[in-house]
């Protein structure tokens, strides 16, 4: 799920709601693979060989999960400005940063915003029918936990805002939204009673539930084809899954092991791509269809630094991408595969403060 919204300090990397925006700080130190030790190093900007005239879009505020429109010359993503915008609102923007919109209410919280495919029309999750103010945060009594709020619901817009659409009124969360290239929607839901993957028709109608696995399945993108599902659960069982359970009851989720894994358009054929033991989330195909990227803490030992990677659907091929010694994550390819968008803590102004950036890929 990007919803997220929420503290992201310099020196300790936050890890934003997944497929929601940013949120909390993730402190939890979950077991380093042994496999993987060699992909840590120190930073510098000659590692980031795939990424070539970096550029920052946004400038202040925690700025997060930006997604190409299908034409490529447009973004939509989430934005936090306290006083002015004290929770994420949907906006979008030219691929240079230029002529921001916002096409959210502007009440509640907002998470998830997507380009239908046909470029004229626009997905986002929003809290502003449950109430107009921002959702409380949860406090720290149970430690790192994020809020799974039962408020969100998933919308249609027209590209500046207007004609909005009410698509699911489930009571508990909807949100996570993306849709594949035939207008078939995919999204995160509580409605059983568990954190699964649905999918749903352009209009709300057909809904169909793709995963049946105990444990918080999200965050799905689909491939160029629309063919495959790419989206982060976890396969752990005993205490974990427990904890889990029980949490989610009070509407809250304590991220920890996270993997990236694969199926079919339908739910069938579920494959695991990553076998890292530590927090992976927010993947996206490459237009290919052989590759993902996606962000990930494997190469921290205290598991506080988030960087971009990218692995072969089968598995195989583990390539880091961004070596920044703070946040790096939601990673995008354009339509054509020529551009990488991803949110970063580099580069901040201040503490906390995550912005959007893009680069060229090569």
């Amino acid at each position: 799920m990007r919803h997220v919204a929420a503290l992201i300090a310099v020196a300790v990397a936050v890890m934003p709601e997944l497929k929601f925006g940013p949120t909390y700080a993730l402190t939890p130190e979950l077991k380093f693979g042994p496999t993987y030790a060699a992909v840590g190093r120190n930073f510098s900007s000659g590692d980031e060989t795939h990424l070539a005239n970096i550029r920052q879009l946004t400038h202040g505020g925690e700025n997060a999960e930006a997604y190409f429109s299908p034409d490529g010359t447009r973004l939509i993503f989430q934005k936090t400005a306290p006083p002015d915008l004290p929770c994420d609102q949907i906006f979008t923007m030219k691929i240079d940063g230029t002529d921001v919109r916002r096409v959210s209410t502007g009440t509640g919280r907002t998470t998830c915003g997507y380009f239908y495919p046909d470029g004229k029309s626009l997905l986002f999750a929003s809290t502003h029918l449950r109430d107009a103010a921002c959702p409380p945060r949860p406090g720290y009594e149970r430690g790192y936990v994020w809020p799974i709020y039962a408020g969100y619901d998933i919308f249609r817009a027209g590209l500046d805002g207007s004609n909005l659409q009410r698509l699911t009124s489930s009571d508990g969360y909807d949100a996570e939204a993306t849709i594949g290239p035939g207008g078939r929607i995919v999204f995160t839901s509580v409605r059983d009673g568990d954190m699964e993957i649905y999918s749903m028709n352009g209009d709300g109608s057909d809904v169909r539930r793709l995963t049946n696995r105990p444990g918080p399945d999200g965050g799905p993108f689909f491939s160029a084809d629309g063919r495959q599902i790419v989206f982060r659960g976890r396969v752990s069982e005993g205490g974990e899954l427990e904890d889990y359970r029980a949490l989610l009851k009070e509407g809250l989720w304590r991220p920890t092991q996270l993997e990236i894994f694969v199926m079919n358009a339908d739910g069938s054929n579920i494959r695991q791509v990553t076998k890292l033991g530590k927090a992976s989330f927010a993947p996206y195909f490459h237009p290919d269809g052989k590759r993902i990227v996606f962000a990930s803490n494997v190469h921290d030992p205290k598991g506080r630094d988030f960087d971009i990677y990218m692995i072969n659907t089968d598995g195989s091929g583990l390539e880091r991408i961004t070596w920044n010694p703070t946040f790096d994550g939601f990673p995008m390819f354009s339509p054509d595969g020529r551009k990488l968008v991803f949110a970063s803590n580099r580069n901040a102004a201040k503490e906390g403060e995550t912005n959007v950036f893009i680069a060229d890929w090569k």
